[in-house]
């Protein structure tokens, strides 16, 4: 291994130029030494030299046949995700892949054997992990200071809907939304979902009735440890990004508010004014995609277990695929079900 691990990345649109930014401004242990999409064009490429990568190309094979690539940034779309990570298994490179690995079982438990069989590393991209927020949840429950978890509650609310292009291909919010909150409950509680009961309804706009799919939903989750949850979720809630995890427990309760722009709170005759919410992920998260990306890097570096391993990455999409069925069948559905 280098002294540094070199990357090779695998998409360069929103998520992918984050990745590369900051692998290359904030994690002093990794060096991006090549950029890979298909629709790379000049001002992608004065993007990557601006990084100080010259290495770049519309072709994804390329960076598999790198000897100087360590570890690939799978940052592309979601339906190459799970054959990138079969690729890069099969060419020994250590793998940090964008959520979801694929949007079906089979694919994913294929693509984890893969991984397994070539015995490199693979991290899944669940940046909510990392944040500060979050984590201080986690980390309290885990200690066992406030006894066994009851009740896992988890908000989560986009400050605006995405386009209908997108939905088309998203695969519901169950899948491309909600999905984060699905993995969050299995972190905050320490504990696997066992039944899911999901209720949607659109209240926004009629158009993602075209796509089979609500733009506002709640689902109820019963847990291995017996303790029940529930998560809702809205594609548009215009005061910012609404982001609150809470976890009642035995002995007391531990809950986290949104970051807001600004702490500060002016009180007048007239009433209490404070901040709203930062806007959206990259406002709030950016510091946790920094931490997730640098303990990837440590976990390459020093031989360590990746913080988010594959089974965490199949297991929400096993919850998504059970909301489904039980928002469409009307009934609670069993993960053993999917």
């Amino acid at each position: 291994m280098a002294k540094k691990v070199r990357i090779g990345m695998l998409g360069a649109g929103r998520i992918g130029k984050l990745h590369a930014t900051n692998l290359v401004n904030a994690v002093p242990d990794a060096e991006v030494v090549m950029i890979a999409d298909p629709f790379m064009n000049e001002a992608t490429e004065e993007w990557a030299k601006g990084l100080g990568v010259t290495n770049v190309t519309k072709d994804s094979e390329a960076v598999f046949a790198n000897p100087d690539v360590d570890a690939v940034f799978i940052c592309s779309s979601t339906d190459t995700h799970a054959e990138f990570i079969v690729k890069a298994a099969e060419a020994g490179k250590h793998i940090f892949c964008e959520k979801p690995i694929a949007t079906d079982i089979k694919v994913i438990e294929d693509a984890l054997a893969a991984v397994d069989k070539a015995g490199v590393k693979l991290q899944v991209g669940f940046v909510r992990r990392f944040d500060h927020n979050h984590k201080k949840v986690r980390d309290t429950v885990a200690s066992g200071m406030l006894g066994a978890p009851s009740i896992v509650k988890v908000t989560s609310r986009d400050p605006e809907a995405p386009p209908m292009a997108y939905v088309k291909v998203s695969g519901g919010i169950f899948m491309d939304m909600m999905i984060h909150d699905f993995d969050m409950v299995r972190y905050l509680s320490g504990s696997e979902v066992t039944e899911v009961s999901a209720y949607g309804t659109v209240m926004i706009d009629e158009e993602f009735k075209k796509y089979d799919d609500v733009d506002t939903a709640i689902v109820m989750l019963k847990f291995e440890n017996g303790a029940i949850g529930v998560i809702d979720n809205s594609r548009e809630a215009p005061y910012g990004y609404d982001q609150r995890t809470e976890v009642h427990c035995a002995k007391g309760c531990v809950q986290v508010a949104n970051d807001l722009n600004d702490t500060s709170m002016i009180s007048t005759a007239d009433g209490v004014v404070c901040e709203k919410p930062t806007w959206f992920f990259l406002e709030r998260y950016n510091n946790a995609f920094i931490a997730e990306t640098n303990a990837f890097v440590d976990a390459v570096m020093n031989d360590k277990e990746v913080p988010v391993s594959g089974i965490d990455g199949l297991m929400p999409v096993k919850i998504a695929k059970a909301a489904k069925i039980s928002l469409d069948e009307g009934r609670p559905v069993k993960i053993s079900e999917i």
